[in-house]
């Protein structure tokens, strides 16, 4: 059996089922994953899934693997990886692993695991790899059981939860997973829902469950406009990130409402530290150090901020494709549905219509993620070429995650993704020209190492 370097990601695992990404393989990881929880006083791990076809068979397979290491398994069943998360709390104080592609095509699924309370990233995957390799496993008999955390986690937020008054939101879960919770907690809270695409499908018939592209969101704003909604939420496949659209239609990027719940946490908590990704607005910081707060940019990745967080006692954390983590009455962890709640319960506070207030939140002219698609590798290659060669006299240049190039009235990015084979791009500037001298800047650098490159802008 060939074990595919390329599935063990920077921040999870990711594969093609049945290509490089089989329940033989999968089990192994789990008596990988038993062994290293053994190794660091843990016996017990919660395992959950989300609604992709290929999930019972590739959970089934985790839980065999665990087991045979002497590790114990609570199987949650389908749930959103939030609960997956919410349920390590409750249940094994940090220990578990969700099978879950995330927001990749229907092809695809994933294991996103923690251990003792830290999210696996870099290195440690890196180790469990390594473990398979030289069959370096426990050997024991653990105990399965099965415990429904679904109802646990919903009230959980429903208790939390106090809205001033009631909205009424569409929710697009894309049919994912979140489409089996999400409805019935918003209307719990006391909002009218219109459902969108919230029957759980792991074909994703209707679009692509990845609120973080604009065509992903045609749906929702059409929705949202039809039925004269106060705004609409979409959900990623498994439920961890959120996008949000306005009334008119306007798509309200998480880096501006990471500035919206800024503002609000600072005045209850002076002096906190924020952190963001390195795709984020330059506003964010400039919002969270106006209300007196600590502005940290961090590498992009839910598991790389989560472990941020956790160093640093973080109050908000956030990334601009929808991962959003409380740390002050929630746990710390990246919860869509959570954050779309705490978002609500903010708007309610004041008598302003929703979109006034998403009005009055800082904005510049910018981009969404542009994408360039390579070869598996090629663009960790290209970025680390285009990172050597790079000079910017006239800007400040952050190279803690790819090339992030600060100009006095707007900014550059280019990063590898993590979880697909792709340069990530963004651009923002006070003005359309300055954008455009901006991407300039950056085709020009392009030109320089790969002359002839089709570039997405």
């Amino acid at each position: 059996m060939i074990l595919a370097e390329e599935i063990f990601k920077a921040y999870d695992i990711r594969g093609v089922v049945a290509t490089s990404l089989t329940a033989d393989v999968v089990e192994l990881i789990g008596k990988a994953l038993g062994s290293q929880m053994l190794d660091q006083g843990v016996n017990t791990s919660v395992t959950g899934r989300d609604g992709r076809l290929t999930g019972p068979e590739l959970v089934e397979a985790l839980n065999r693997g665990i087991l045979s290491t002497g590790c114990n398994v609570i199987d949650i069943g389908q749930a959103p990886t939030p609960a997956l998360y919410f349920a390590t709390t409750e249940l094994t104080g940090g220990t578990g692993v969700q099978v879950t592609g995330s927001h990749n095509p229907p092809e695809y699924n994933g294991l996103k695991m923690m251990i003792d309370g830290t999210t696996l990233a870099g290195e440690a995957i890196q180790h469990i790899r390594r473990r398979i390799l030289n069959n370096d496993f426990r050997i024991g008999q653990g105990e399965l059981t099965h415990q429904e955390i679904l109802p646990r986690y919903c009230n959980a937020i429903i208790q939390d939860i106090s809205l001033s008054r009631s909205l009424k939101l569409v929710l697009d879960c894309g049919n994912g997973v979140a489409g089996d919770s999400a409805p019935g907690i918003f209307r719990a809270l006391g909002c009218e829902v219109i459902e969108l695409f919230c029957e759980v499908d792991g074909t994703f018939p209707n679009h692509h469950p990845d609120p973080g592209q604009p065509e992903n969101l045609q749906d929702l704003i059409g929705k949202v406009k039809e039925h004269d909604a106060d705004f609409g939420i979409a959900f990623d496949g498994d439920g961890d990130r959120l996008g949000v659209v306005s009334a008119t239609g306007e798509v309200i990027w998480p880096d501006r409402l990471m500035a919206l719940f800024a503002e609000e946490l600072l005045q209850l908590h002076r002096g906190a530290e924020i952190i963001f990704d390195v795709k984020c607005s330059r506003i964010l910081p400039e919002v969270i150090e106006r209300n007196g707060g600590k502005a940290t940019m961090w590498k992009t990745g839910h598991s790389l901020i989560k472990s941020k967080l956790k160093e640093t006692g973080a109050i908000l954390a956030g990334e601009m494709s929808g991962h959003i983590f409380f740390n002050d009455r929630w746990g710390g962890f990246d919860d869509g549905i959570y954050a779309g709640a705490r978002l609500c319960e903010l708007l309610t506070r004041s008598e302003n219509h929703p979109s006034e207030i998403f009005d009055s939140i800082p904005n510049t002219i910018n981009t969404p993620e542009l994408r360039l698609e390579m070869d598996e590798g090629e663009h960790h290659r290209l970025v680390e070429e285009l990172v050597r060669v790079a000079q910017f006299d006239d800007a400040t240049v952050n190279t803690i995650d790819g090339l992030r190039v600060d100009f006095d009235d707007g900014f550059g990015l280019l990063r590898a993704s993590n979880t697909t084979p792709s340069i990530i791009m963004r651009f923002e500037a006070d003005n359309q020209s300055q954008l455009a001298l901006i991407q300039q800047k950056f085709r020009d650098l392009f030109a320089s190492v790969r002359p002839g490159l089709e570039l997405p802008f």
